[in-house]
């Protein structure tokens, strides 16, 4: 595979001051970055209570973990910042949006930005809809429905009926069809649970894992392939994406320091505890807890998540997060192609962990990208199937 081919996008969540986000949305197109992301969430993954400048010193720029903007609006702002890069969700879900309206939101966003979006979705997190009151029940056949619905108002031109276990439609119309009549955007499950693979085989038209090591990502590729030759579909039409937490610097030494922080703990507390049995233990919050559904970061306080954080073992924080110089980026980002990757989605992770590294990580960062957007015939064999 030539390398100049695979698609680099970055994570361009707008925290406050809005303003820096337009300015970033500029660069990053400007620098030659294929899309830019946005995650959808009201709470971050963050915890208040270790938001102090003593255990993270972003807090001193970022008063709030949780300061960030509605992510549809934000888009729409984004689009109207620029010309050619496309513009993705990482990832929305459907407890919170009505897939109609959720389709409608959509492929507005795709009127604004001329046919640039991509609807990035998964299951949902328990952050963002149990602490508001919304039922958590049955996220992958919530999900599957869903992405019926929406293909079915982006497809059909006349008034449509679904007969659904969560939604049921009748005489429904969405008149206001794609930028690009004949191509709705490309639907992106991000996807690593069982099920949820089995739907990305049978319905996404990409996927979109979050910070998976090699070795799981091939080992879900292979349940995503199968579950596509089930459904009658070839599974080379599925684009192959990734979200990578990256921390990355010129000094490795830093980057063995900056891999140790606690905000690097804590991402590891939205594994599910299956993860966390690979290395031997189970997971730091508790027997059969499940990260992304059960972790609600509002609900524990300093003592606890320190405690939480001796428990996570530093081989899986150097498993799940992609670290090093952006040579050593470029050689982990090299051993996913060979697995099949065709799209990735750099999450600059640096910041979080020394927020005086923002401007030189992106340097490094631009490094990476620079590598494989060259203009060069440089293959990078694939891993036999």
């Amino acid at each position: 595979m030539d390398i100049s081919d695979i698609k680099i996008g970055i994570e361009n969540t707008y925290t406050v001051p809005f303003a820096n986000g337009i300015r970033n949305t500029k660069v990053f197109e400007k620098h030659g970055f294929d899309s830019l992301w946005y995650t959808d969430h009201i709470m971050s993954w963050f915890p208040d209570a270790i938001w102090k400048p003593d255990l993270v010193n972003i807090s001193t720029f970022l008063r709030r973990p949780h300061d960030f903007y509605n992510v549809f609006p934000t888009m729409a702002v984004a689009a109207n910042n620029t010309k050619k890069v496309f513009l993705g969700t990482i990832v929305t879900e459907t407890f919170r949006h009505h897939p109609a309206l959720l389709a409608h939101m959509m492929i507005t966003l795709d009127h604004i930005s001329k046919g640039r979006i991509i609807l990035g979705i998964g299951a949902g997190e328990g952050e963002n809809v149990i602490p508001y009151g919304i039922k958590w029940e049955k996220p992958v056949s919530r999900l599957e429905e869903a992405i019926k619905i929406i293909n079915l108002l982006w497809k059909k031109d006349k008034k449509v009926d679904f007969d659904g276990t969560f939604w049921k439609l009748k005489d429904a119309i969405l008149s206001l069809k794609p930028f690009k009549r004949t191509k709705p955007p490309p639907i992106w499950i991000g996807a690593f649970g069982p099920k949820m693979l089995e739907l990305t085989g049978k319905l996404g038209d990409g996927w979109l894992p979050y910070a998976l090591p090699p070795k799981i990502y091939k080992e879900c590729l292979e349940k995503v392939k199968l579950s596509a030759k089930t459904a009658g579909r070839n599974s080379n039409e599925i684009t192959l994406g990734i979200g990578l937490c990256v921390i990355t610097d010129e000094n490795q030494d830093k980057c063995d320091e900056m891999i140790e922080a606690p905000l690097i703990k804590n991402q590891m507390l939205t594994a599910p505890e299956r993860y966390f049995k690979d290395y031997g233990l189970s997971h730091p919050l508790g027997n059969n807890f499940y990260g992304a559904i059960d972790y609600i970061p509002t609900r524990y306080d300093r003592e606890t998540l320190m405690e939480a954080y001796k428990k996570v073992p530093l081989d899986m924080c150097k498993d799940f997060i992609v670290f090093g110089t952006p040579d050593n980026v470029i050689e982990k980002i090299e051993e996913f192609i060979r697995i099949g990757v065709k799209y990735l989605v750099i999450f600059n992770y640096t910041t979080l962990c020394d927020v005086n590294k923002a401007n030189t990580s992106y340097l490094c960062i631009k490094k990476v990208l620079d590598y494989f957007k060259e203009e060069k015939s440089q293959v990078v064999e694939p891993i036999p199937s």
